[in-house]
């Protein structure tokens, strides 16, 4: 059982509760159920948050136009319904639903209907027969699942490259995204540039570079300074738990030689209101790159968080529920002063 020592479903109590990650209690007796699709080195992993977001992990089926039968797709769902939007949370490049397993408890226990999505691709789904992963089957089976499942506007939340996704999704399907959230959005990158003319041979070898444990546990000690050792080599195990899938290679290569996600031509035509947040010491993205991004969107608000890098949600994941929440009630109050009554 998961519980804060501030138990609250109102988002106002929960500001004013300032809420932190070590108010939280687990169970390990429950942490232990995870679902038998899951990597066997799952049972490895010892961060208690991870292993608590894992038992809740399924796979729901998804119809495509590009597969001749449902993608058992997965995701976390919500626990609640609320009255407001659902909140549906995307990952970063080559992740999963588990970036988010410090956040997610905050929303939930905010009263927030939350959603944690695998994008096609990455995550725990089962792509044993997928053949494409590009962007246009990325949208497509994001839209199935969320038609089939959410069906109603939603707070679209993207980190990294994740905020490509969103991007690409609101201004695709705007009737589905009710506002966005972009997290040290990575959305002027010209998708995967000259990966894209790679023979296959040679993309096959990139991607096998790709999720090495050695490249993986850089990766984590250049975007997280100051962690421990210890924890460094358990969050690089978490972020390479899908990529022990066996198709994990062919779906990284679709993408890869699809030529990914280049959305910089998409930023003006969002139409819903967006929150920036970004981590001021981001050691990946410039944040020049976030003035830019808060200058090409038509109406958001940029909001930055102190001693902090790339990944806010699991370095400050206090902070970016608190600014989330604010967020979503301030649209929300304003929403209901142009309802008649």
């Amino acid at each position: 059982m998961l519980t804060l020592t501030a138990a609250t479903s109102s988002p106002t109590l929960l500001l004013e509760c300032q809420t932190k990650r070590r108010r939280f209690t687990i169970s390990a007796a429950a942490a232990d159920n995870f679902p038998s699709f899951l990597p066997k080195q799952m049972e490895e992993i010892k961060d208690p948050f991870a292993r608590k977001l894992a038992t809740r992990i399924e796979r729901l089926p998804v119809n495509v136009s590009f597969s001749e039968q449902s993608i058992m797709s997965s995701c976390v769902k919500p626990l609640i319904q609320s009255k407001q939007n659902p909140v549906v949370l995307l990952h970063g490049f080559d992740s999963s639903c588990l970036e988010w397993r410090y956040t997610f408890p905050l929303l939930e226990e905010a009263g927030l209907e939350t959603w944690a999505v695998d994008i096609l691709g990455w995550g725990f789904s089962n792509l044993e027969r997928v053949q494409s992963c590009d962007v246009e089957s990325k949208r497509e089976h994001f839209y199935q699942l969320w038609k089939s499942y959410i069906k109603t506007p939603m707070t679209l939340v993207g980190p990294s490259l994740g905020a490509a996704v969103a991007i690409d999704f609101a201004v695709n399907h705007p009737e589905a995204v009710e506002n966005l959230v972009l997290i040290d959005a990575s959305v002027y990158a010209e998708g995967t540039g000259n990966l894209a003319k790679l023979p296959r041979a040679a993309a096959y070898a990139g991607v096998s570079i790709l999720k090495s444990y050695p490249l993986r546990l850089y990766t984590t000690y250049l975007v997280f300074k100051g962690v421990q050792f210890n924890t460094s080599l358990d969050w690089t195990n978490i972020g390479r738990l899908h990529c022990l899938y066996p198709w994990w290679d062919d779906a990284t290569v679709s993408f890869m030689i699809s030529g990914g996600y280049n959305v910089t031509r998409q930023i003006d035509q969002v139409k819903q209101k967006t929150l920036i947040i970004w981590g001021e010491n981001d050691p990946i993205i410039s944040n020049k790159l976030a003035v830019r991004l808060h200058c090409e969107l038509p109406d958001a608000i940029i909001r930055q968080i102190p001693d902090c890098g790339h990944l806010p949600h699991v370095e400050k994941p206090d902070s970016v529920a608190r600014l989330m929440l604010e967020f979503m009630q301030n649209y929300s109050q304003k929403k209901a002063q142009f309802v008649p009554t």
